[in-house]
């Protein structure tokens, strides 16, 4: 049986069908807006990108007077916005479609579920199985939430073209509810006026929830249930996915991150899965009119409807009504409590008392043969229960190491402890440290003397989590991150701030405190790092807290940032390995959580083969990995394709754990010795560019709209660390996402093609050695395909163009280092995989680019004459936000930007 993607399949003519509706009414809106004449100069420019007509079509926009490149700017960030609208129908007919005709794809988890239960503990891993996609807000979601609601009612309207072809709606009403939308989008700002919130990303990424996330994660559980009851397997409380949150609780490098912030995404998260409840509470008391003159019920559900206060004369032989009505009211109330702190009786003083009542209905229904009547939106609301508690998703918090030293050393120094702590070894720190962890019971912050802001900030966050904690319950918050991670004593840090708020003894932790790992060095002396800590006593006690279990983060866009593609990819892979093995020697279980962002460059690509590709041994029943930016909206903006990318993670998770690789351990120690090489030429080669060519930073900066990018009002947290004028300092987010607006995507290849073809031009053979690594070992087909899709994303004359913008010639004549390297990169890419073009394993990405390439072509032109206008002085600061409007467009067009 041939196993394929479930996008292969890309019904092509229903795309283009949907594409042309999209277009002609984009078009029609265009044209009715702004005149024929400037409408003419639209449709010249895209016939000038689709002939690959560049002198000419730089030529016509260097002419637009500045009303003209934002209409031109506008209409071509419109339509691939609607192009992608298209291809996520398309998916989500082929999702359905697949599954209810039991068509067999890469990914689906049936197909899963049947190699788990051949394993000898197939039991024990569908019981234990745990994912976590973790939604975070960085800048690279471009869209105002108000343009991103319009495309879900535009995704919605488009689902029912089929029926209005087929006459079973009326087609102009359709139609015109279609043009109607278009037309607010047209009429809409694109850009924020206004720097986001951190308020208002955490209300926008709950948005996506109540749109998809809670449906589809329900079903699926349902569904994965269902498939391991079939064969044989009837499982307990299983959790195969849940969600995890960084927005509030992530503070590092963003100062708008507090207490207050912890607690807004607290209880936002507890009003939107609260109200689901209530929601479908109302809906099971409407449709649950079962009498006693027909149907027995059980004493408990008697008892439960008699503390009903719906006393209507009407609902006096309907007692689950009478039953949903009081939780109804119970929930009411917990709401009310949870998100105002007004104690209302009778509520519900945790998620267990919920499901008890819950249990009760269940229950009598079971013994008085309503079986079927516990399925529906019953099942469902059991099943959202046992998933999302009161909480929803678990909340990070997260700090860079260098703010937890310095709050420890003003600690100690204020309790007479310890005046130079900073200055101390790193022996004389952990032994400071864990002297105060188990023999010193005092609360070092208890002293009356004054604290610097920093620290008040930082004890006033972990106050908030304990008190959330205790109100919402242990999973509210189970994590807190350590960003730069690079001693023992970083995390033994974290660990006295958290016993200052009693979030960590000597017996127990109730977070546990999670390393982060992320420059090249962090990554290889991690083993040693984690050997030391997970020896020590006190930590033994924790973990057994946490059923031994203990997360380490691994980050992929500073390593990537730090050593190039490459580099980044394979420290990672080995850091994995003997990371499990150090865990296995400690008796922990490690598991990871994947820091990885939308781009390749930052860990990104297709999640299914990302997973599969992992050291086999290294995932151990949990995973989490970071969902970001525009990723956020293109993975879950609809159940459909929530569910799809969902099932994906699991089903990638069931088969790294149960499927050897095809490789016999002798050739994979020949495979891992190549790679150590090639990698090692490949950094140098990176970092000679990057860091050690006196150029390389002005050049990153003229030809690149990084400034502009740093001013653009795309998230809460600042572009830099510290300052923009350095590369070190500044963040991997906006150095990925300059490196996809000019088109060059830099961090997903450069120093891929140099290290192979020294590797080839070796030996005799060795390109043969590289095509049987492509063949037979899944994570080096991984890393290729990966590189592969980046190249195909990438356009160097329009590159070129961006070059330009350098003045000095000796800055510009960087860009034909980077070119030569682009080529090789690809000449040498292609020899590998025995291929004679990009792309050509995946035709449907091939088929999606050929969409849109040639609008969003436009839009980088546009954006460089902007540019250049702007450094001449010639635009006021209102005609300088067209630029970030090219910014948006761009990003739309690519999908995967940042």
């Amino acid at each position: 049986m041939v196993i394929r993607k479930l996008e292969s399949r890309n019904n092509k003519k229903q795309i283009n069908e949907d594409v042309i509706v999209l277009t002609n009414l984009l078009e029609d809106v265009t044209r009715q807006m702004v005149g024929n004449d400037s409408f003419e100069t639209i449709k010249s420019l895209a016939k000038l990108s689709i002939n690959h007509d560049y002198q000419a079509l730089e030529k016509a926009i260097s002419g637009l007077n500045t009303e003209e490149t934002e209409i031109v700017s506008r209409y071509f960030s419109i339509l691939p916005l609607l192009i992608n609208i298209a291809e996520d129908v398309d998916l989500a007919y082929e999702v359905n479609y697949q599954n209810n005709t039991k068509k067999d794809y890469l990914g689906k988890l049936s197909l899963a579920i049947e190699d788990v239960v051949a394993d000898e503990q197939g039991q024990e891993i569908l019981e234990n199985l745990n994912v976590v996609p973790v939604l975070t807000a960085h800048p690279t979601q471009v869209q105002r939430q108000s343009m991103l609601d319009l495309t879900y009612e535009i995704y919605l309207l488009l689902r029912q073209h089929r029926d209005a072809k087929a006459g079973l709606i009326n087609t102009e009403k359709w139609l015109n509810d279609l043009r109607r939308h278009i037309e607010m989008i047209m009429q809409s700002d694109i850009i924020r006026e206004k720097k986001l919130k951190v308020k208002n990303e955490i209300r926008n990424v709950t948005g996506y929830y109540d749109r998809s996330l809670i449906v589809a994660i329900t079903d699926l559980v349902i569904e994965y249930k269902r498939l391991a009851r079939e064969r044989g397997i009837v499982l307990n409380h299983p959790k195969p996915i849940t969600m995890g949150m960084w927005i509030g609780g992530d503070r590092d490098g963003n100062p708008f991150v507090t207490a207050e912030t912890l607690r807004l995404s607290a209880i936002t998260q507890a009003e939107v899965i609260l109200n689901y409840y209530i929601e479908k509470v109302q809906s099971l008391y409407a449709l649950f009119s079962i009498s006693v003159t027909i149907s027995k019920t059980s004493k408990e559900l008697e008892e439960l409807a008699a503390c009903s206060t719906d006393k209507s004369e009407f609902r006096e032989k309907e007692p689950y009504r009478r039953a949903f009505h009081y939780i109804q009211l119970k929930l009411e109330n917990t709401l009310t409590y949870l998100t105002q702190d007004k104690k209302i009786s009778p509520l519900y003083a945790n998620v267990t008392e919920f499901e008890k009542d819950l249990l009760v209905i269940k229950d009598s229904l079971l013994v008085n043969n309503g079986d079927n009547l516990i399925k529906g939106d019953f099942g469902e609301l059991l099943q959202a229960v046992d998933i999302f508690g009161f909480y929803l998703a678990s909340i990070d918090m997260r700090q860079d190491s260098s703010v937890h030293e310095a709050s420890v050393a003003e600690l100690l120094k204020t309790a007479n402890i310890a005046s130079n702590y900073s200055d101390l070894s790193e022996p004389e720190k952990c032994q400071l440290l864990i002297k105060q962890l188990t023999k010193d019971p005092r609360i070092l912050s208890a002293t009356h003397l004054p604290k610097s802001p920093s620290l008040e900030k930082e004890l006033a966050i972990f106050q908030m989590a304990r008190e959330l904690k205790d109100k919402m319950g242990e999973d509210i918050i189970k994590q807190h991150i350590i960003s730069h991670s690079e001693t023992v004593s970083d995390l033994l840090e974290l660990a006295v701030l958290l016993k200052e708020v009693g979030l960590v003894d000597s017996e127990k932790a109730r977070v546990q405190i999670v390393p982060l790992f992320e420059t090249i060095e962090d990554l290889n002396k991690s083993p040693q790092i984690m050997d030391d800590y997970l020896s020590i006593d006190l930590v033994k006690k924790w973990l057994e807290h946490h059923r031994n279990y203990q997360e380490i983060m691994l980050g992929y866009s500073d390593s990537n940032k730090d050593g190039g593609y490459l580099s980044s990819v394979w420290t990672l892979y080995k850091a994995q390995k003997e990371l499990t093995e150090i865990g296995k020697k400690n008796k922990a279980k490690i598991t990871f959580f994947h820091g990885r962002g939308g781009t390749v460059g930052r860990g990104g690509g297709p999640s299914y083969e990302a997973i599969t590709s992992q050291p086999f041994g290294t995932i151990n029943d949990h995973i989490r990995v970071t969902e970001q930016g525009e990723v956020i909206g293109n993975k879950y903006g609809n159940k459909d394709a929530a569910y799809y990318n969902l099932e994906m993670l699991m089903s990638a998770t069931l088969n790294r754990m149960v499927t050897q690789l095809i490789v016999d351990s002798t050739e994979l120690e020949e495979y891992r010795d190549i790679m150590d090489a090639i990698v090692e030429d490949s950094y140098h080669h990176y970092r000679h560019l990057v860091f050690g060519h006196p150029n390389f930073y002005d050049y990153f900066f003229a030809a690149s709209p990084i400034r502009e990018i740093s001013s653009l009002n795309i998230g809460s947290r600042p572009a830099a660390r510290k300052t923009i004028t350095e590369i070190t300092g500044l963040r991997a987010i906006p150095w990925v996402f300059s490196w996809s607006q000019n088109r060059v995507m830099f961090p997903g290849w450069y120093g891929v093609g140099t290290s192979f073809k020294h590797f080839i031009d070796e030996k005799e053979g060795n390109l043969e050695k590289l095509q049987a690594m492509y063949e037979k070992w899944p994570f080096f087909r991984s890393l290729l395909s990966n590189v592969d899709m980046v190249l195909s994303k990438s356009n160097m004359n329009i590159a070129f163009r961006y070059a330009q913008m350098c003045e000095d010639e000796s800055i510009r004549d960087i860009f034909h280092t980077i070119l030569d390297e682009w080529q090789l990169t690809k000449n040498t890419i292609l020899a590998i995989e025995k291929r004679e073009d990009l792309l050509e394993d995946n035709p449907y990405l091939k088929s999606s680019l050929d969409y849109r390439l040639p609008y969003f072509n436009v839009l980088n032109y546009v954006q460089i004459e902007l540019i250049n206008r702007m450094r001449r002085g010639e635009l006021s600061e209102a005609e300088e936000k067209q630029i970030h409007i090219t910014i948006n467009g761009i990003a739309t067009g690519l999908r995967n930007s940042g």
